[in-house]
Parts: structure tokens; C-alpha cells; sequence
């Protein structure tokens, strides 16, 4: 992580190519310096941002006046920061017997801000909690007493994270987090918050700002789905083929506790949905033999979407392991204790994250944490099946080298597709597939589940969830397609997104098909297209002119009476 004085160095950089945010800070105490390191941090994650501060204290004021400058500004995101010094001081002028009810009536008073603010902007709303002040009045009996104000504070975190647990709009930026891993005397200066009223460091407000852009970046859809682990004292002390099965360093012992204590942290992230993928120097058989049967292994080898062993350089194994997954090396973390592999696969793959491991595998995991590389704003059900259905796309991949033409490939996978209007079932991974979906998305809108959940009942809005299945599984939820009802009896395609998955399987001309006949159905005469480019997105701004779309003034118009059904290998259930 960069210091202040290295961020600041972006504000001079030229923000052509950025995409352009608006961001919003509203603080109780001064807000200058996190302005600036969000600002510049921003700079440093690709984004222009457009940031309005309020002066200070003026939460309520700009959250309950609707002609205020907040609501003029239009915020994406809004930054919500009370701190916990004017907690505490609120705290002590409490009746003492109140303050048994503080952190409620605290969260009563922040829901009715978020609440406004969700009311009449929906913008996505990044609260930080409570760091810890200990006051010590009551000792270590503060934990167990109600009216203190660690108890309350405790509470009131625990409380704000309950609020916020069915809230797609709502995000908390942990700062109680940081601050543990940074430790209070690295992020709290008495003297500078005495002469300056600074109620963090600066390393603390880097941290922060780092933190709340690691949020931001995700509803952006800039997120991880993939680690590519080595193993040789990677996942397991010693080199299997040397050294053999039974003296391997792995287990309750010695050394062999940080790797099982890695590998746990690795199959909770596989459950949670990230892709577990394996490249190693070695030969497939030796390499697989403590998956198969090592007692201690935590990781198993289904628990792997794809499995690589061999004598080829790192670099070219992995660009297989992506062609397989079919997700952006941007998306991709590679893990491996060997400094030249590291380097050798930084310098040849672009966009791909390459951690410098520590030396000491003991140091692996707090090393990590630190990095927060798998933030996330939403989980769905589909999440605990992705290490399944990436297993069967290994096996489509090979599949298809048994066929010289590529049409009768897609034949002979027996495809069948279902498709639902958004419900309370599919509400979680279609905001998902929206937050995520990068390179097949025409207008790269994110929605999250409250939007969608507001489309069900609004009759200009038109969603679908496209779901698809073969020979080998289910594919689950693969597109969403929005059609928003238009002048001149027509339909606007707000949204069309698709999971890169299944790329190259007819599904755009299966999907098209759905359209008109729904348009026809209810009477429209037109579908209505418009490509945004990004720069993840180019390999579909050919997409509606392969479909028959005409362009004119940057949109693209079809007509439904004229349309005749395109070929597809898809059947409908």
C-alpha cells in the first residue's frame, strides 16, 4: 500500500481513460485529508471521481434538505464517516441512565439518514463502523457492563452490520478491522488530533481510503474469481516428487500447521465461489497423489476447477488455465513461494495479481489478509456450485477437441435454456451476474438486488434471466436482458449482460429470438440497441450489426416484423 505522500503524486496524472465517478463525503469531523487520499486512490484504481465534500458536520443538514448540495451533486456513492471521538463525547453528556440504550437510538438516527438519502437518490451508501476507544473507566469489566461505552460501542458495530445485512445498498468499510491490523498507536496521533482535530493517522486514512475503493471496485465489477496456487512448499512444505507423500510438511505439526492453516483459508474462499486452479512443475500423477491420499490434505481434489501439472513454463500453463475458465487475467491471482516463477509470470501476463509471498509460509495468511484481494458486496446459492460447474467446463474444453468443426461441437452438446422474469429467487445472482460482468456487456449498468427488485412490479420494465444446460450440467443463470418500454412503439435493451462462459454457443442468437417474440407478443415493432464502450467490453461492439441491427445517431434499431428467427442449437424449456 502506497503512502500519502505517493498517492498524492496521482492527482497530477492525466485522468484521460478514467471512468468517471461521482463520489460524495459526509462527515462529522474533518474530512480534507480522506477527500485527498480517496481522490488520488481513486486515480490509482482507474477512476476519475468527481468528489463533493460537505463542510464539516453537516450530515443531517445535507441528507434532509433536498435543495442541499448533496442531492444536487448526484452521487454514485456517498461516504458516510461519524467518528468515534464525537461518539464519545456524545456518550458522556448521556443521562447515565440512557446509556444503556445509546447504540440503539446511535443506529436509529443513522438508519433515518441512510433511509433519506436511499429514498431519494439510491446511491450506494459506504458507512464506516466504529474503530475501538477503550476508555477504561470500567477496566476489563466494560465488556460486561451495558452502560459503558465499549459495551455500546461493541454493540452499535454489531447492530450496524445487522442493519446493513439485507441492504444491498448499504456497504460498511471495516475501520475497526484496520485498525486492529494496524494497531491503535499507528492509526490514532493524540497530538495531532489535540492541534488538528485528525481522528486518524495518516497511514490510517491511506488504509481507509484503500478500503473504501477496494468497495467501490467491486460494485464496479473489478473483482477477483480465481487463484492459481502452486504446490512445492506452496500449500505443503518440501517437493512432492523428492521428498515423497509421507514427508511432506502438512498437519498439526511444526511448519505443517501454516500450510493446513493456508489451505483451510483456500477452501473457504472455494466454497465462498472463488475458482481453485492448480499449476505446478511436476508430473500430473506424483502432483496429484496428496489430493488422493494424504489424511492431512484440507484440499481435495475436487475442490480444483482445473489441474495443470507439467515440465511447461508457468506463464503459457496459465494462459490454458484461463482459455478453460474463460475469465480476464485481471480477475486472476497466482500464488507460488518461488520468486522467479512469481516474476516470470508478472512480466509475461498483463493485468494478472501476483502476490510477493513472505518467505516464511507461517507469514502467508496474515500477509494476505492484509491485502483484502477477494472483496465482495453480494453472495448468491450459485456461488458454492461455481468450482463444479468450472469443472465441467474443463471437460466441455476437451470435449471439443474431438471435433474438427466447431458446428457439430455445439450440436452434439444438447443444449437447453430456461428462462424466468426476475423473482425473490433469482434477485441475488442476476445483481451478481450485473456486478460482474465485464467483457459481454452492452451498457455495463450494475444493479443492485433492490433495483431489480423494483423492476417486478414496474410495467415499463421488461427483465429476463436466461438459464442454460448441457450434456455435461447446468451452467445456472448465464445472461440478463432488460428491456425498458420506448417511444413509438418500441423497446429500449437497457441492459444485456452475459457470462463469458458460454461464449460461442449460439446463445446471443437464442436470446434475440426470445426478444422479438416477446416484442411481437405484446405488440412492439422495434427493439433498440445502444453499445458504451469500455475498456473491457470491445468483443461486443460488433454485437447488434452481427445480429442484424442498423445503426443510426449511435443506436441500433431492429424491426420485429420483418425478423426471421435466427439458427440456434439451443432448445427452449
Amino acid at each position: 500500500m502506497k503512502n500519502f505522500n505517493e498517492l498524492k503524486k496521482n492527482l497530477k496524472k492525466d485522468l484521460s481513460g478514467h471512468k468517471k465517478i461521482n463520489i460524495a463525503i459526509l462527515g462529522d469531523t474533518s474530512t480534507q485529508i480522506l477527500h485527498t487520499v480517496i481522490k488520488a486512490t481513486c486515480i490509482e484504481e482507474g477512476f476519475d471521481a468527481t468528489i463533493y465534500e460537505t463542510d464539516f458536520d453537516q450530515i443531517e443538514i445535507q441528507a434532509y434538505n433536498k435543495t442541499s448540495g448533496l442531492y444536487a451533486s448526484n452521487p454514485d456513492y456517498i461516504v458516510l464517516f461519524f467518528a468515534t471521538q464525537k461518539l464519545q463525547k456524545k456518550f458522556y453528556k448521556t443521562e447515565k441512565s440512557d446509556r444503556k440504550n445509546f447504540s440503539l437510538n446511535t443506529l436509529n438516527q443513522i438508519r433515518s439518514i441512510t433511509d433519506t438519502l436511499h429514498s431519494e437518490i439510491s446511491p450506494h451508501i459506504i458507512i464506516f463502523n466504529f474503530p475501538e476507544i477503550n476508555d477504561q473507566i470500567y477496566g476489563s469489566f466494560g465488556s460486561k457492563y451495558d452502560a459503558s461505552f465499549l459495551f455500546q460501542l461493541r454493540k452499535l458495530n454489531h447492530l450496524l452490520s445487522e442493519k446493513c445485512l439485507n441492504s444491498s445498498h448499504l456497504h460498511i468499510c471495516d475501520l475497526s478491522t484496520l485498525q486492529n491490523q494496524l494497531g491503535r498507536m499507528q492509526t490514532f496521533h493524540s497530538s495531532t488530533y489535540v492541534n488538528a482535530d485528525m481522528v486518524f493517522s495518516l497511514e490510517m486514512f491511506t488504509a481507509i481510503a484503500k478500503s473504501t475503493l477496494d468497495i467501490i471496485n467491486s460494485l464496479q465489477g473489478k473483482i477477483k474469481k480465481c487463484i492459481i496456487i502452486d504446490l512445492d512448499n506452496t500449500i505443503w512444505g518440501g517437493i512432492i516428487g523428492d521428498d515423497g507423500i509421507e514427508n511432506i510438511q502438512i498437519g498439526g505439526l511444526g511448519i505443517g500447521k501454516a500450510f493446513t492453516d493456508f489451505q483451510r483459508w483456500l477452501k473457504e474462499l472455494q466454497l465462498r465461489g472463488i475458482i481453485l486452479a492448480v499449476c505446478s512443475k511436476n508430473n500430473e500423477t506424483t502432483a496429484k497423489d496428496p489430493f488422493l491420499n494424504h489424511p492431512d490434505m484440507v484440499l481435495k481434489i475436487n475442490d480444483i476447477s482445473v489441474f495443470v501439472a507439467n515440465w511447461e513454463n508457468k506463464a503459457s500453463n496459465i494462459r490454458n488455465i484461463q482459455k478453460i475458465l474463460n475469465v480476464g487475467f485481471d480477475s486472476i491471482v497466482f500464488l507460488d513461494d518461488n520468486p522467479y516463477e512469481r516474476n516470470m509470470v508478472r512480466e509475461n501476463i498483463q493485468g494478472i495479481t501476483v502476490p510477493e509471498l513472505p518467505e516464511d509460509p507461517a507469514d502467508y495468511l496474515e500477509y494476505l489478509y492484509s491485502l483484502n484481494l477477494f472483496e465482495t458486496t453480494g453472495i448468491s446459492e450459485e456461488d458454492g456450485e461455481r468450482t463444479k460447474q468450472y469443472q465441467t467446463e474443463a471437460l466441455r474444453f476437451e470435449y471439443q477437441k474431438i471435433f474438427i468443426n466447431e458446428d457439430d461441437f455445439i450440436k452434439n452438446l444438447e443444449m437447453k435454456s430456461r428462462i424466468e422474469n426476475i423473482n425473490a429467487f433469482n434477485v441475488p445472482r442476476a445483481a451478481q451476474l450485473s456486478q460482474r460482468s465485464n467483457q459481454f456487456n452492452l451498457r455495463t449498468l450494475r444493479y443492485a438486488e433492490h433495483d431489480l427488485i423494483a423492476m417486478i412490479d414496474n410495467v415499463d420494465f421488461h427483465p429476463f434471466c436466461f438459464y442454460l444446460e448441457d450434456k455435461f450440467g447446468d451452467h445456472g443463470l448465464i445472461s440478463l436482458v432488460i428491456l425498458k418500454s420506448n417511444v413509438n412503439n418500441s423497446l429500449f435493451i437497457e441492459s444485456w449482460m452475459m457470462s463469458c462462459r458460454v461464449l460461442k454457443r449460439g446463445m446471443e442468437n437464442f436470446i434475440l429470438n426470445v426478444l422479438i417474440e416477446y416484442a411481437n407478443s405484446i405488440n412492439c415493432s422495434k427493439l433498440v440497441g445502444e453499445f458504451i464502450p469500455t475498456q473491457k467490453n470491445e468483443i461486443v461492439k460488433d454485437h447488434y450489426l452481427n445480429l442484424g441491427f442498423q445503426e443510426k445517431d449511435k443506436l441500433w434499431f431492429l424491426d420485429t416484423n420483418d425478423y426471421i428467427a435466427k439458427q440456434t442449437q439451443i432448445q427452449k424449456t
